[in-house]
């Protein structure tokens, strides 16, 4: 190209710059470095000369705008606005020339952050001369290797749904409808005893629990801990006995002083309870919402086949992450993992509510997964960034009608209608989880439909046997804090 050429590519260039109405580039100087996992450290360095045209324009606008008593707007000397607006000044300098620069950087560099940048803005000054830098840490997206999905082969279990099956389910949903008899007789699984329990840390009481009325099942499962042999310590208690059992407080628990320590549980039991199965008659049919029984058959045979469904995409979708996570050698900064810690957990339980499963088992999944909250969500947001890579590489978009049909689907499970639905999810956050989750629910549906298959026979049974009772609450909490600090207060004190 002549140099007329290049002359004439520069003045179009500026021409199109000015039509644009966006300000022309800076010559940054700009290093890169890395900083942690999924973290960069970046330095700028703006010129003194890029400085002075930011500046002399923002004091073009400020003394076309100014108002001082004595002038024409629009005729106030410059050095006078200057003078009188010199802080005004300074922080739009900053302003200007900080965003230019990073929505420059965004446009010129495949960082590709999550998050906004880690930077005080107020410490940063711009000097009257010389050249302006600043450096800042900032968490990116991993860099995600994609396989060619038609080249992947994956097992998918399959299953008929029984009529033994569809009996099964209406078992446990009778339990629902049961009513509960005082008797006197030792407790058995599936009965309920009423009872208060207290937590013992080296033989101090740290936490009391009234109140509580659990169906005794061979597991008793916190937020934080689990009581593993519940259903055998506590079986053939009688009202007004007591039993002890020891466990372990979760290794992820929130209230960090007590992960993996060893607790007693005093368990005083104040009442029991058998539970009456109704019979399936027309008014129970009623209370459900079905005018037949047979109609009621196959509303549950329809949700076991969603759980089919539902335990295919899990395979299908464990086994693609699976492959893809073995080339990822990336790993995820541990602020990053705490803050999406809710996150996971809303969407887990979002997944499980559109399956079709009861409040109980998603209740005691719940527990399970706040035992094992940073690991899971750890891997979740590894997921999640694998998902996303496969949803951009795809072009995929989530439309205002999927939101509307994922809602009405769960608001047949729920019994809400959608209208009211979309209102909590939208008051508890949730509605952005939603959004995420079809986008790449998506994305997993576009890359196993282009892989190979395999049938193999589901081990699984849809409907299982529920030998976890979840209370939903964890065992260290304020209270515990407190009490386990007194606790260790009057012991100093006993061996001064």
């Amino acid at each position: 190209m002549s140099d007329t050429e290049n002359t004439e590519a520069v003045e179009e260039s500026e021409v199109d710059v000015e039509a644009s109405g966006l300000p022309p580039k800076m010559d940054l100087k700009v290093d890169i470095a890395e900083a942690g996992p999924c973290r960069k450290r970046i330095s700028v360095v703006v010129p003194q000369a890029e400085i002075d045209i930011v500046r002399n324009g923002t004091l073009d606008e400020f003394a076309s705008k100014a108002s001082v008593p004595g002038f024409r707007v629009g005729r106030v000397p410059r050095d006078l606005v200057k003078a009188k607006f010199r802080q005004e000044l300074a922080d739009e300098l900053k302003q200007r020339v900080l965003v230019q620069s990073l929505e420059q950087l965004t446009e010129e560099f495949a960082i590709d952050p999550i998050n906004e940048p880690d930077m005080d803005v107020e410490t940063l000054e711009i000097p009257d001369s010389g050249d302006f830098e600043y450096t800042f840490d900032v968490e990116v997206r991993p860099d995600v290797k994609l396989p060619e999905f038609a080249e992947l082969s994956l097992k998918r279990p399959s299953r008929e749904v029984s009529d033994d099956d569809v009996q099964k389910y209406i078992d446990q949903m009778l339990l629902e409808y049961g009513e509960k008899v005082l008797h006197e007789d030792g407790a058995a699984v599936g009965d309920y005893v009423s009872l208060s329990i207290d937590f013992e840390y080296e033989g101090a009481a740290v936490r009391e629990m009234h109140g509580l009325a659990v169906r005794l099942q061979p597991v008793l499962r916190f937020k934080d801990a689990e009581i593993a042999d519940f259903g055998s310590v506590m079986a053939g208690v009688k009202a007004g006995e007591k039993r002890e059992a020891e466990f372990t407080i979760s290794t992820e628990a929130a209230y960090v002083p007590m992960r993996g320590e060893k607790l007693t549980a005093v368990m005083s039991v104040s009442a029991v309870h058998k539970l009456e199965i109704p019979e399936l008659d027309g008014d129970l049919l009623d209370r459900i919402g079905v005018d037949s029984a047979e109609r009621l058959r196959e509303e549950v045979k329809d949700i076991l086949e969603r759980q089919v469904t539902y335990k295919q995409r899990q395979s299908a979708r464990e086994q693609l992450l699976g492959i893809i996570s073995e080339s990822a050698d990336w790993d995820l900064p541990e602020e990053l993992v705490l803050k999406q810690v809710e996150n996971a957990l809303h969407r887990e339980i979002l997944e499980m509510q559109q399956a079709g499963y009861s409040s109980k088992e998603i209740r005691a999944r719940e527990n399970d997964l706040r035992q094992r909250s940073v690991s899971v969500t750890r891997q979740a947001m590894k997921e999640h960034f694998i998902l996303d890579s496969i949803a951009t590489a795809e072009e995929i978009e989530v439309s205002p009608q999927d939101i509307d049909m994922e809602i009405m689907m769960m608001s047949f499970q729920s019994g809400e209608t959608p209208r009211r639905l979309r209102a909590r999810l939208v008051k508890t956050g949730v509605i952005e989880n939603l959004e995420a989750q079809i986008r790449e629910r998506k994305a997993v549906d576009v890359a196993l439909a282009k892989a190979k298959y395999e049938e193999v026979p589901m081990e699984d049974d849809l409907v299982g046997d529920l030998d976890v009772e979840a209370v939903d609450e964890a065992i260290c909490n304020v209270m515990f804090a407190r009490a386990s600090a007194a606790s260790a207060k009057s012991a100093k004190g006993a061996t001064a």
